[in-house]
């Protein structure tokens, strides 16, 4: 293990991706082409190899923890004498908007459905907890949509508190990204097996109030978590390349919040997109979302190609 800049030890050991790739062993890749294009995000060139190359040894890794976490739980309520229960596996995946994060959420949760038993595994993503547009304007927080302060940090941490409790059913607040506002629809989550936590502050840690008290974490209720990495500046072009196809998506549906964008020239549109990230995007990496990337198990850095060229798992 390296130095960290602190001078200690590194808490990581690191895998360049053809030692992280024979760690799968017989782990079974069963995803198709045909399910990879459902998964993945708009421009993002994750292809099988990569699957098989980084999310399958990931999956298997999963498999283990999930399995040991759910054995020292018996061993503790044996302890304690209670009747044994089975408890929700946290697994929260963290990074910033572009890097493509929802992608790597969204295979993790097809490659855990392939599991022996077939679990229940869940899928949430912190937006449909920011705060309605409405509460945003009044509060002068719609350019800071995204930034820690925008969600309801407590809907979101007794949502996950409710889930890892065991509660039969938990309702999930939706997101619509057409709209770009919170939907009045919620989603049940019934007891599943797995809940994955996709999103930017997802390892922000707590802050402490005036009254010295603390707002608390849904990180404490992670039982894994996972850090979308790469360089600012590859972020930043993917972003801007990413707005630029959407004109021809979803900006061209008229009932897309982000419809006026439609029509602007390539020029227009890399001038607009780097004017959001600069202003918003950027400094939320900056000031709140990289900070959080030490709390992660599992790092996933991106190379310049939007592939996976390192994995870093936390040993210490």
């Amino acid at each position: 293990m390296t130095d960290s800049p602190t001078g200690l030890p590194s808490p990581y050991a690191v895998f360049g991706r053809t030692e992280w790739a024979r760690l799968s062993e017989s782990h079974p890749m069963n995803l198709t082409g045909d399910d990879l294009t459902r998964l993945r995000g708009l421009g993002e060139p994750v292809d099988l190899d990569e699957v098989e190359s980084v999310y399958l040894p990931l999956s298997r890794l999963l498999y283990f923890y999930v399995e040991a976490t759910h054995g020292l739980r018996l061993a503790t309520s044996e302890f304690l004498g209670e009747r044994p229960t089975r408890v929700p596996f946290v697994v929260g995946v963290a990074g910033s908007v572009a890097v493509g994060k929802s992608t790597t959420a969204r295979i993790l949760r097809e490659l855990m459905l392939r599991w022996p038993h077939t679990p229940r595994v869940e899928l949430v993503t912190t937006d449909g907890f920011l705060y309605p547009n409405k509460v945003l304007e009044e509060r002068g927080l719609l350019q800071r949509k995204g930034f820690p302060e925008s969600y309801d940090r407590r809907a979101l941490l007794r949502f996950v508190a409710d889930v890892k409790s065991g509660e039969l059913a938990v309702e999930a607040r939706q997101y619509s990204h057409l709209t770009y506002d919170v939907l009045p629809a919620t989603v049940t989550i019934r007891k599943p097996d797995v809940l994955i936590v996709e999103g930017l502050n997802v390892l922000q840690p707590p802050t402490v109030r005036s009254d010295g008290t603390n707002t608390g974490s849904i990180s404490d209720f992670f039982d894994f978590s996972v850090y979308v990495d790469a360089d600012l500046e590859d972020i930043r072009r993917w972003y801007v390349e990413r707005f630029l196809r959407l004109r021809q998506t979803a900006f061209a549906d008229p009932k897309s919040y982000f419809h006026r964008y439609a029509a602007l020239s390539d020029a227009q549109a890399r001038a607009t997109a780097t004017d959001i990230w600069t202003r918003i995007n950027e400094p939320n990496l900056i000031e709140n979302i990289e900070p959080t990337k030490g709390r992660a198990t599992l790092v996933l850095a991106k190379g310049s190609d939007h592939s996976v060229e390192t994995i870093k798992l936390r040993k210490l």
